[in-house]
């Protein structure tokens, strides 16, 4: 894989996040501009349906949307779904740089269902890596202290990361898939009960509001078409670093929407979390690249 593959890669994928850490403050904007989680769960598939499709016509076409997994895609539907509850419940309830923070769990939460319900092979590495994430948890979480995160925010972050993590796990068994095709059946099976929940709720906004209820889409499908595309470009292992640039946004529109800087506690957790993070993937990156030169001798 050449450089300037890579180089894309990696531009893609800090468009990405950015994109979706804008899609969050407009989240929590929305929030107290009155809408609800419903509200903001909706209009992100709703708007994003359309691009999704584009990306799909505009790649392999509306014939890779037919498909014999639907089981599959079914059940990543479901548990993205809940994810997605949690996941905005999560920048609803804490600052957005500590909702972020949260999510830098992923790789941990990642391990532990591999290990658990997958029988993956986990070695005293990265499960020591494990306990020190959990430990950079704790710093920012601070149980027990009245901070201003407490337990039912922390228990959200956690939760959001927790299903990011197995999405991750059932998309592996949609990797034969075009990424278009699963991104597609995600939202459109999604939107199912979301417009019911929405139908069951719906409420007066004013034009300014229902404008960032359509951004929360437009701009969420976009980073989330940009981050699929970082990886037809750059391995996991060059990306996934990339994705710790969310921090910055979150502490930049945490700063200038709501008056709200992380604190001390963050700063001292969140790079904890962030090199426990980096570790596993560099691991699990060892590890895939020692199987495959196995498998290649």
């Amino acid at each position: 894989m050449n450089t300037d593959r890579i180089l894309k890669g990696v531009a893609l994928r800090l468009l990405a996040i950015a994109l979706l850490s804008t899609m969050s403050a407009l989240v929590k904007y929305a929030e107290t501009r009155g809408a609800t989680l419903a509200e903001t769960m909706f209009w992100r598939q709703f708007c994003a349906l359309p691009l999704v499709l584009a990306f799909v016509m505009a790649g392999p076409g509306l014939g890779s949307l037919r498909t014999r997994r639907f089981r599959g895609h079914l059940a990543r539907a479901a548990v993205g779904g809940v994810g997605m509850i949690f996941t905005f419940g999560a920048v609803v309830v804490l600052p957005l740089a500590e909702a972020t923070t949260f999510q830098f769990t992923v790789p941990i939460f990642a391990t532990i269902l591999g290990a658990t319900l997958l029988g993956e092979r986990t070695g005293v590495q990265r499960w020591s890596a494990v306990l020190v994430g959990f430990v950079g948890v704790l710093i920012v979480a601070q149980p027990g202290s009245g901070g201003r995160i407490g337990l039912e925010g922390a228990v959200v972050g956690l939760l959001a990361a927790a299903f990011v993590a197995m999405v991750s796990i059932l998309l592996r068994q949609l990797r034969d898939e075009p990424a278009g095709t699963t991104v597609f059946y995600f939202t459109t099976l999604t939107l199912v009960p979301l417009s019911i929940a929405y139908a069951l709720d719906l409420r007066q906004h004013d034009a300014f509001t229902w404008g960032v209820l359509a951004s929360i889409g437009l701009v969420g499908g976009a980073g989330q078409i940009a981050l699929t595309a970082s990886l037809r470009h750059a391995p996991v292992g060059a990306v996934v670093p990339m994705d710790y640039s969310g921090l910055v946004w979150a502490t930049l529109f945490g700063w200038l929407l709501f008056g709200v800087l992380p604190t001390p506690m963050t700063w001292i957790g969140a790079p904890i979390i962030i090199a426990s993070g980096l570790y596993i993937v560099w691991r699990e990156h060892v590890r895939h690249r020692t199987e495959t030169d196995r498998l290649m001798d």
